[in-house]
């Protein structure tokens, strides 16, 4: 009988690439890992790691027993969540993802609806760029995250991993000068001469901006970096820069803003490991996120 706890770590291997950066992930030494993994072959009987110096390489053996490892993990995560639906209410730890302007907005008044809704629950929220958040759900630091996608920057799927659409909202390019002014552009190729004030490299904010100015035909001339879109904004309004913000992040912008909508989206989902999206606790703080909208965000709802 194959052991679970070793095919999750075959799992983590094959996402993750070295052993090192599993060892790493789930608080094991290296060593303990290599170990369990060498003790995953002998139940296997086949070989399922191709050793060359300090380097591994999944067989082909191996990658068809990951697909199966995904499958087994996720019928026990939707065994836990079907136990956890038996139990009288939401308990216990919730690790909770976010990306910061959903942090500011939405996350307060759902954690304060779950505090009166499921009071035996314990929402922990951790600030991560939606980039890595396979990786934490997988790994089982987190349990929910709030991800979002935009149009230059689609969702890639990924093994193991959910997501339910929450909400879309429109993207603006925000430019010096006051909100009365009249004139300005909605066209991104009118502001390639202007500085720009991106987020810092390896975001998907940051990628997002590149890959949409290129679609316009240029490369941004980058002055400033900041991934708080409320230091954006204060940058813009200071003269610094022209910059892509959402809705989520202009429900009070300062003064010496003005923004131009443009044909472009910012989509928010929800994220879990797969299996997990009955669970009451996710289907609590999913509830819960969906009821903090606010009214006047100017979102079109995908759910």
């Amino acid at each position: 009988m194959l052991d679970v706890r070793r095919l999750r770590l075959l799992r983590e291997l094959a996402h993750r690439g070295t052993i090192a950066a599993v060892a790493e992930a789930l608080a094991f030494s290296a060593s303990a890992v290599s170990q369990q993994l060498t003790a995953l072959e002998r139940e296997a009987g086949v070989a399922l790691l191709e050793r060359t110096g300090r380097r591994v390489r999944l067989t082909p053996a191996a990658e068809k027993l990951v697909g199966h490892a995904e499958a087994v993990l996720a019928r026990l995560e939707l065994a836990e969540s079907e136990l956890a639906g038996a139990r009288r209410s939401p308990a216990g730890p919730l690790r909770i993802g976010t990306f910061p302007s959903a942090a500011r907005v939405l996350i307060p008044p759902a954690l304060a609806a779950l505090a009166v809704d499921c009071p035996e629950l314990e929402p922990m929220v951790s600030e991560v760029d939606p980039a890595g958040v396979g990786d934490l759900l997988r790994s089982g630091e987190l349990d929910v995250a709030l991800v979002h996608d935009y149009d230059f920057v689609p969702p890639t799927a990924e093994p193991g991993i959910e997501r339910q659409p929450l909400f879309a909202e429109a993207m603006h390019l925000a430019a010096p000068g006051s909100a009365h002014r009249q004139g300005g552009s909605d066209r991104l190729v009118d502001y390639r001469d202007q500085p720009w004030i991106l987020a810092t490299h390896g975001t998907l904010c940051h990628a997002m901006a590149i890959r949409a100015c290129q679609a316009a035909g240029f490369t941004p001339r980058i002055r400033h970096r900041a991934d708080d879109f409320d230091t954006v904004l204060a940058l813009v309004a200071a003269g610094q820069g022209v910059a892509l913000v959402p809705d989520l992040a202009l429900l009070a912008p300062p003064p010496g803003v003005r923004l131009h909508r443009l044909p472009m989206s910012r989509r928010t989902a929800v994220a879990v490991r797969e299996g997990a999206s009955g669970h009451p606790a996710v289907a609590a703080f999913t509830s819960a996120v969906k009821q903090a909208l606010p009214i006047n965000l100017g979102c079109s709802h995908t759910s």
